[in-house]
């Protein structure tokens, strides 16, 4: 295991359950001291305690993604213990099946703010401890979704489309500063959140008639592809997105 990512700190959004744990378990298998933030105080444990076992160094934090405030204290409380982190991932994400005329501004709110207004201000909080260390990565968990539309998904799509406009712009203002940007955009992965739709045969199935390679994805997968944008190997990458969907975009 190449250990290019020792002496760096990492913070992956939602990092205690499902891709974002399985990013920040990778990364720091390659030599990262990882932040996680999430708000489920049992999957965190349980994600620490994952780590623990092999000998990985993961800290906790807590945060309401969708709060301001808690965004400043989480940047404020992070810089004092850890310094900037070399490494983000705005991972964190939720979604709300309705058709626009049923959905609230409310609603609407909820899902911008954590899908993309949480990745502009943790962006904008620690950029400039990347720019003083002549080197960053920031990566952002896109979707298959933010390369189409879908009935009942407007903002869900929205949101993820616009965390693509945000990866690009960000890529071309901070390449010049040794900074890389990159989005990954998951199609269908086995984790607990789609654990219903799995175990739902005639859903399942038609999901799978609908994926290409006739899978789902595991989250290790995700892991891999992040701990590769931090490589030297990804050093020329930046501004572009990964897809990992098992075809399902393609077609």
């Amino acid at each position: 295991m190449e250990m290019y990512l020792e002496n760096k700190t990492a913070l992956v959004t939602g990092g205690n359950r499902g891709l974002g744990r399985a990013m920040a378990l990778e990364l720091a298998r390659h030599g990262a001291k990882v932040l996680i933030v999430g708000r489920n105080q049992e999957k965190t444990e349980e994600t620490i305690e994952i780590g623990k076992k092999q000998n990985l160094n993961l800290v906790p934090y807590f945060c309401d993604l969708a709060d301001e405030t808690e965004i400043n204290n989480l940047k404020a409380k992070i810089i004092k213990e850890h310094n900037s982190p070399h490494v983000l991932i705005n991972n964190a994400g939720t979604a709300i099946r309705k058709v626009v005329s049923d959905l609230s501004l409310s609603e609407w709110n909820k899902v911008m703010d954590i899908n993309l207004t949480s990745a502009f201000l943790l962006s904008k909080a620690f950029i400039p401890g990347m720019k003083e260390y002549k080197w960053g990565r920031i990566i952002n968990l896109t979707s298959i979704m933010a390369h189409i539309g879908s009935a009942e998904r407007a903002v869900y799509c929205a949101s993820k489309h616009a965390l693509m406009a945000l990866t690009k712009c960000m890529a071309l203002e901070l390449v010049d500063h040794g900074i890389n940007v990159v989005a990954i955009s998951p199609g269908y992965y086995e984790t607990d959140l789609t654990a219903p739709l799995r175990q739902n045969e005639d859903a399942n199935n038609e999901l799978m008639k609908n994926t290409p390679a006739k899978r789902w994805g595991k989250p290790e997968e995700i892991g891999k592809i992040a701990a590769f944008i931090c490589s030297p190997a990804a050093n020329f990458m930046t501004g572009n997105d990964i897809l990992s969907d098992g075809g399902w975009v393609a077609q």
